[in-house]
């Protein structure tokens, strides 16, 4: 920079030179031609780009000119001490100390997560919770993470989600739809089935070619006495206003101390998560398949189900299958193909994937 600024200024004094030795009259001609290439540079470039021996020159040649002439300079004042501030900072290079240490990112996490989870606690209990589990933090500073990241106060974000609102609700509701199989010899059979809408477990209870009333109450039945998880008992089934679901099924789920829902005419979509899974069991088994009498789908249902709740992953659920709720894989960076392992149902029809230890 200092031998570019030399050479720059070793140049520009032998052009003052050359104008002390020539006429006044073809000086005056060339410094109006020269105002006027400057006038149509300012209408095409707004600010232009100096290299640091350029604004030196210009600062220093700032300097000897009157109080006329610096009017037209098209450095200002408020420029030259803008250049002397980047000068300064250039200089004073030294690394910003800062008195108090950084929370790690660890911290920052964790205190991140508790406020997303506990959306009723505000920044003194974050701060107490993480004094509990031996972090030592300043209210001052959970509270400066929280207003970084965007995380609103406790009283702004007490309420509950719609998510969370509906996932709490589902805990409690069990949906029962039925869908139907034509045989190779267009013969239909109906399959009954109930789905749990927090597990997204699905129970086959029947299969027949004649679903009357008395059918489906027996169903409705098995179903009661097979309920295996007495910790979240069902409150509210719902099921559409079919005929076959007599007075009598009702009163099996009366009961048990359970209110029945029924859903509006003519509205499928109000109970959707039943007929999702009819969507998923034709397109992943039944549409892909012949169906030969009325054995043959018990034993294709039967098949699909224990695949369908043992191993098929879930988006609603974080993708674990419905009876492995609440559990997390061990997870593995590179497991490398010579490990998977693959095993057939269905006649290969569907297939499951483990990785081998």
């Amino acid at each position: 920079m200092a031998l570019s600024f030399l050479y720059l200024a070793l140049v520009r004094i032998l052009q003052l030179l050359s104008f002390s030795q020539r006429d006044n009259g073809e000086l005056a001609i060339e410094v109006a031609i020269l105002r006027h290439d400057v006038a149509l540079l300012h209408r095409q470039v707004i600010r232009p780009a100096l290299l640091p021996s350029d604004r030196a020159l210009l600062a220093g040649l700032g300097r000897l000119l009157d109080r006329r002439g610096r009017c037209r300079f098209f450095v200002q004042p408020d420029t030259l001490v803008r250049w002397h501030r980047y000068l300064v900072r250039r200089k004073w290079t030294q690394p910003h100390r800062p008195g108090r240490p950084s929370i790690p990112a660890g911290t920052v996490a964790i205190i991140l997560r508790l406020a997303r989870e506990n959306p009723t606690w505000e920044y003194r209990r974050i701060q107490g919770e993480l004094a509990r589990m031996g972090v030592a933090l300043a209210p001052s500073s959970v509270w400066i993470i929280l207003r970084r990241h965007d995380v609103d106060p406790s009283p702004m974000r007490s309420g509950p989600t719609w998510a969370e609102f509906l996932r709490s609700q589902a805990t409690s509701i069990l949906a029962c739809d039925f869908f139907s199989v034509d045989t190779v010899l267009l013969k239909r059979i109906y399959v009954l089935f109930f789905i749990r809408l927090d597990t997204r477990r699905v129970h086959v209870t029947g299969v027949t070619a004649h679903p009357t009333g008395s059918w489906v109450v027996q169903q409705a039945r098995i179903l009661a006495i097979d309920q295996d998880d007495r910790i979240h008992p069902i409150k509210f089934p719902i099921r559409d206003r079919d005929t076959k679901f007599t007075p009598s099924f009702d009163e099996v789920f009366k009961a048990e101390g359970v209110s029945i829902i029924r859903t509006p005419i003519r509205a499928p979509r109000a109970n959707a998560f039943a007929e999702q899974f009819v969507g998923t069991v034709r397109r992943e088994c039944l549409d892909r398949m012949l169906i030969f009498g009325r054995r043959h789908p018990e034993q294709v249902l039967a098949e699909y189900i224990a695949h369908y709740n043992e191993h098929r992953p879930h988006r609603a659920l974080e993708q674990p299958a419905p009876r492995k709720v609440g559990t997390s894989p061990v997870s593995i960076d590179d497991p490398g193909l010579a490990r998977l392992r693959r095993t057939d149902k269905l006649g290969g029809l569907i297939h499951e994937y483990e990785l081998a230890a």
